[in-house]
């Protein structure tokens, strides 16, 4: 058995470092546990643009920098996966993966969301051998070849210029008849000759192949198919949130979120909310810092009132 601490934060994506550093400076002592890489899912984002303070700055230095500052202001971090929080009163039980049982007054889950997959025949095979998530971790293997990107969002269409920059041609596949992403990363990607945006249109199967070549979509208006050939695939549809492990001390609304007021508070007194794993309209890196930053000054308090 550990230590007491004050705040056990669950995730070290902005929400939960912005919050392990607001809490720090209230004096409370913290620990930070993630599973995996800190940063959470900024770290993909090639380019950030619209973050206050940096006209443009990549996700992964940013994502730095917090956990440099969090370091400096003295929090613990360990990597591991949590698996369950036990609600004991005036005290909470963080478990872990690894069977190490944290004791802390209170706890702000700032888990995020994962990639959403597209759900169909062959995906999971190819994953990590042809399919992929992330066009900054594994854009380079594709350099003059061609590539595919499910998704017509701000990440999407991201990603989609990242990937114009080196290989030899991106097709863009969205399943609605426009893109959703910012009017200006649609000119960029509309501008860029390697690039063949094709909507209206859905993954219909992935080739069952040895290795990964490419993809049949079809049009959603009248079913006509259409065979993509390609080297790799990218997809990038959205997130999911990934709060099973709390639906004991939260509500969660019908696509797993947790519901939560504007303190960030749970239904449970003495757990927190803070970030994508959230209910909210919005889901920025803005929003998400404004989330840690609530959460915290609201644990704190609660603490304070015991």
């Amino acid at each position: 058995m550990s230590d007491m601490y004050d705040i056990v934060v669950v995730g070290a994506g902005p929400a939960g470092l912005c919050s392990a550093v607001y809490a720090r400076r209230a004096g409370k002592t913290v620990l930070i546990l993630d599973r995996a890489a800190f940063g959470g899912q900024i770290t993909y984002s090639p380019k950030i643009e619209n973050y206050p303070g940096f006209e443009s700055i990549s996700g992964t230095e940013l994502a730095d920098k917090m956990v440099e500052q969090v370091l400096a202001q003295g929090a613990d971090v360990e990597l591991e996966c949590v698996t369950e929080v036990r609600d004991n009163g005036d005290t909470k039980t963080v478990i872990t993966e690894d069977g190490n049982e944290y004791e802390c007054r209170a706890v702000i889950l700032a888990c995020g969301a994962r990639h959403r997959h597209l759900g169909i025949e062959n995906e999971e095979r190819f994953i990590g051998e042809g399919i992929s998530f992330c066009a900054v971790c594994d854009g380079a293997f594709y350099e003059g070849r061609d590539v595919i990107l499910i998704g017509g969002g701000n990440s999407a269409l991201q990603e989609a210029i990242l990937l114009a920059e080196t290989s030899r041609k991106v097709y863009v596949v969205q399943n609605l008849d426009f893109l959703t992403g910012e009017q200006k990363l649609q000119e960029i990607l509309s501008s860029r000759e390697n690039v063949e945006i094709i909507t209206g249109s859905v993954v219909d199967s992935i080739n069952d192949t040895p290795e990964f070549t490419g993809i049949t979509v079809k049009r959603v208006s009248d079913g006509e198919k259409r065979e993509l050939s390609a080297d790799g695939m990218f997809v990038a549809i959205g997130l999911v949130p990934e709060n099973g492990p709390f639906a004991n001390v939260c509500e969660l609304d019908s696509a797993g979120y947790i519901d939560a007021d504007e303190s960030c508070m749970t239904k449970t007194p003495g757990v927190f909310v803070a970030g994508d794993c959230r209910k909210k309209a919005i889901r920025q890196v803005s929003t998400a810092i404004a989330d840690g930053s609530v959460a915290a000054i609201s644990a704190c308090r609660y603490i304070d009132s015991l």
